[in-house]
């Protein structure tokens, strides 16, 4: 069964119900977590005493620096939801390790950004090294993944679009809100990840809601084809792609043929016209809350809630 650890800025905790249990441990950092796992073992059979969860405040279970990276429309809804007709080629993009935040941490939306969507993402924490041409089958998942992470890869919109920039549109600070729990699998709990389903709510209006049953490229998949050019290692975090229930959604397909007609300037002019009608881009004093667990609670990531704010 799944382990939950939490992370304070005294140390780090196992999560045993309501309470959490100190790990006794020097790790600093996530990757040095994973290689003292015997500590994590011994803190989660203490099954006594513990300081009750709710009195801690969690810091984000991936520590930085660390290699981020993440998959793009990777669901299916979402697919549907950007206009994508027919196969989707597989295609990753980094994210500054700069933008990981704490789960209850706000996310500040910059001064120049009107346009602030939301994505709730399963992250995947890496425990091995995962060397350039690595071939990773399904059945080798626990020999590289160790655990996993809700992650919410925030979006500005009109700087994705208009300057197609994944990295800066994606990497401000507090862009990618991670935990609150790193959820340590154990090899049989890999076989439920299909059932894992993920949720996202704004003010308590639910946005997102699939499992990773609508996922075009799977974790295994995903490192192998990561893994064509890219090295990963223990603590790197990547991003498996967002279902559909996005604010920004593809325009009908006249406006689109339309605008393709139209200068660059103008056309970027019409469609953010169009968008200032959208109520679902976040603003200051939402709330998001994003959850990722199985329906028997088996692997239950716990509950990410985080308040969006203006940079002062």
């Amino acid at each position: 069964m799944s382990t939950n650890v939490l992370r304070t800025a005294d140390g780090w905790w196992v999560v045993l119900g309501e309470r959490a249990v100190p790990v006794d441990t020097k790790a600093a950092t996530t990757a040095e977590l994973l290689a003292d796992r015997g500590a994590v073992r011994e803190a989660a059979l203490s099954g006594e005493g513990g300081t009750p969860v709710a009195d801690l405040a969690a810091l984000s279970p991936v520590t930085t620096p660390c290699r981020v990276v993440a998959q793009m429309v990777n669901y299916r809804s979402h697919a549907r939801d950007s206009g994508f007709k027919g196969d989707i080629p597989p295609a990753f993009f980094r994210k500054a390790s700069g933008s990981v935040s704490g789960p209850g941490e706000a996310v500040v939306r910059p001064s120049h950004v009107k346009f602030l969507d939301y994505e709730i993402e399963l992250g995947l924490v890496m425990g091995a090294p995962l060397p350039v041409g690595t071939l990773v089958e399904e059945r080798d998942l626990p020999s590289y993944v160790a655990g996993l992470v809700i992650t919410n890869d925030v979006s500005a919109r009109e700087v994705q679009l208009t300057k197609t920039q994944f990295y800066e549109s994606k990497s401000y600070p507090t862009f990618t809100p991670t935990g609150p729990y790193l959820s340590l699998l154990e090899p049989e709990d890999f076989t439920r990840l299909l059932d894992l389903r993920l949720k996202l709510s704004v003010n308590g209006e639910l946005r997102q809601d699939r499992t990773l049953a609508d996922m075009i490229v799977r974790p295994a998949q995903a490192l192998t084809l990561l893994a064509r050019f890219q090295t990963l290692d223990a603590g790197d975090l990547l991003l498996t792609g967002t279902p559909g229930g996005t604010a920004l959604k593809a325009p009908p397909k006249t406006v689109e043929k339309i605008g393709a007609l139209l200068p660059p300037a103008v056309k970027w002019k019409a469609f953010f016209r169009s968008q200032a009608k959208n109520p679902h881009y976040l603003n200051p004093g939402d709330v998001i809350t994003a959850t990722i667990a199985t329906p028997d609670g088996r692997i239950n990531l716990g509950e990410q809630r985080t308040p969006v704010a203006d940079a002062n």
